[in-house]
């Protein structure tokens, strides 16, 4: 056996042995670096690992905490987990659960779409799945719903949150997919590199996301006109009426929240990081709002303030150091300088409520054991591929995927079956932090299926969507699992399992038509950003 050889069959057994360790149990991010670390040893010994890829690693470290991009993680995860413990996602799943219950099927209606705006509110899976297992599964039982619908149900929606935007998988994913991109052209000889943002596969998993919510609503329709009993109506409590003014006060704080981070993306006028953190204030208001709404003339007036922000900061040219000042600029920035005081004063009466609850310890807690979870996989995902790649791992990886048969079809297919076992296995992180900077500089030079240039935004939405299957598939969802940790105990294993398979038929679906239709990925960037 040649030295090339040797490293190549080294790269091999590092993936398996990295593989069954976490099978194992033992945590990610040190099983990564320590396995990492052992094979570049083994390679140092043969002779065919250079241990100046180890140097590389501070670098690689200093990267990450200078990345401005992932300073939308923290932010996002205090978002979702501040929406959790304030327990905004149980009121808007209780009213919306009992606007939808008179009608046939619309329990399940009703957890589809709480899903998705839970998903595009927090982006956090386990946590949604989990908050409404809790919260709509023992009703649906209780109601007569069929037991695999119900449990189908509330998995499916709860793993929106992997595709619908803002979603913390699709802001690590772009992350590498622009790292990867840029890679490609430059393998290419483009010298002059085009970039992918973040804000780019937001928009690109948009329509595809609600594509999917749209699906999932077909589906129960469908169920509820064949099979009634499955999913009956559901007559309101004597003497409860919904009215309009509490529909309003669940659902218009979520979506103005949605509609400011998501809508500020969007429309260009703040960065990911940017608007990470317009979330993270709202989901304070929120959270402030809904523990003693008595009072709520503070957070109205912060909220409305910050909408009036993004609005002035879309409009008015709002640099002060010019020489130059118009005077209708001038009158824009004092009425910035009003809006930020307002923002401070509903942001402090919000943050004396929510410490006064108990509720920020917990919620910074969260974030914080969250946060430190994906930047330490990050560094041993990095260690990982330094090794991988000083072994010769790259060179194969691209001879592998070039040599497949049926060209860019056939490369693609192989990524996106590793990736969809590898789910069962491994969480999105450690899949996206490993897998993609591997694949993705090698998709990346091939065409589409439509004989297009590959398109790194529907690469990622392909991805996304692939890891979301994956996460739903039996027998070894996570999102199963989730929902089994919190299901009654009269709830069977396999009642999930057998419940979520529709669904995952519908996942599948929703991959083959945004394989032949890539466009449903591509169109809203172009229109948004020219890209």
């Amino acid at each position: 056996m040649n030295l090339s050889d040797l490293a190549h069959s080294l790269d091999l057994l590092m993936f398996v042995a990295a593989c069954f360790v976490l099978l194992s149990g033992f945590p990610v991010a040190f099983t990564l670096s320590g396995v990492a670390l052992v094979f570049g040893l083994i390679g140092m010994a043969f002779g065919v690992f250079d241990i100046a890829f180890f140097a590389a690693l501070p670098q690689r470290i200093y990267g990450t905490m200078t990345n401005e991009v992932l300073v939308a993680v923290p932010l996002f995860i205090f978002m979702g987990v501040m929406l959790e413990r304030s327990r905004v996602a149980e009121e808007l799943l209780d009213t919306m659960g009992k606007m939808f219950g008179p009608m046939r099927g619309g329990l399940g209606l009703a957890v589809t779409i709480v899903g998705a705006l839970l998903a595009a509110s927090t982006g956090i899976v386990g946590a949604t799945v989990v908050t409404m297992g809790l919260l709509s599964l023992p009703t649906m039982l209780k109601r007569g719903y069929d037991t695999r619908l119900a449990c189908g149900s509330i998995s499916a929606a709860g793993t929106l949150g992997q595709i619908i935007p803002p979603s913390i998988v699709l802001v690590v994913l772009g992350d590498q997919l622009m790292n990867a991109y840029q890679k490609a052209q430059l393998d290419m000889g483009i010298f002059s590199p085009e970039t992918v943002s973040v804000g780019d596969l937001f928009a690109g998993a948009l329509i595809p996301g609600l594509m999917l919510v749209g699906m999932y609503i077909a589906y129960q329709l469908f169920i509820a006109l064949i099979r009634p009993a499955s999913s009956p109506a559901i007559p309101p409590e004597p003497g409860e009426h919904i009215t309009f003014g509490r529909v309003l006060n669940a659902l218009v704080p979520p979506v103005v929240l949605i509609v400011s981070v998501l809508g500020s993306i969007l429309a260009g006028v703040a960065t990911p990081t940017e608007a990470a953190a317009v979330g993270a204030v709202g989901s304070l208001l929120l959270a402030g709002h809904r523990l003693n709404p008595k009072r709520p003339i503070p957070i109205y007036l912060a909220g409305l303030s910050v909408v009036g922000l993004l609005i002035l900061v879309a409009t008015v040219d709002m640099r002060v150091s010019r020489e130059v000042i118009s005077g209708g600029d001038q009158i824009g920035i004092y009425a910035a300088y009003v809006l930020c005081a307002l923002v401070a004063y509903g942001f402090l009466v919000a943050l004396v409520r929510v410490l006064r609850a108990g509720v920020l310890q917990p919620v910074l807690e969260g974030t914080t054991q969250i946060t430190s979870m994906v930047f330490v996989i990050l560094i041993g995902a990095a260690l990982f591929s330094l090794v991988f790649r000083g072994l010769g791992g790259e060179e194969m990886v691209q001879e592998f995927l070039s040599n497949l048969p049926g060209g860019t079809i056939g490369a693609i297919l192989a990524v996106m079956l590793l990736m969809f076992f590898l789910g069962f296995f491994l969480d999105f992180l450690e899949i996206v932090f490993v897998v993609v900077p591997l694949v993705a500089p090698v998709l990346l030079q091939m065409e589409m299926p439509n004989g297009e240039p590959m398109s790194p935004v529907w690469l990622g939405v392909m991805m996304a969507m692939n890891l979301q299957t994956s996460f739903l598939t039996p027998p070894f969802g996570f999102a199963l699992f989730y929902l089994r940790g919190v299901a009654p105990p009269e709830v069977k294993t396999m009642s999930i399992y057998i419940g979520v398979i529709p669904f995952v038929l519908i996942q599948i679906v929703a991959l083959m038509v945004l394989w032949y239709l890539p466009e449903i990925a591509t169109w809203l960037p172009k229109v948004i950003y020219g890209t």
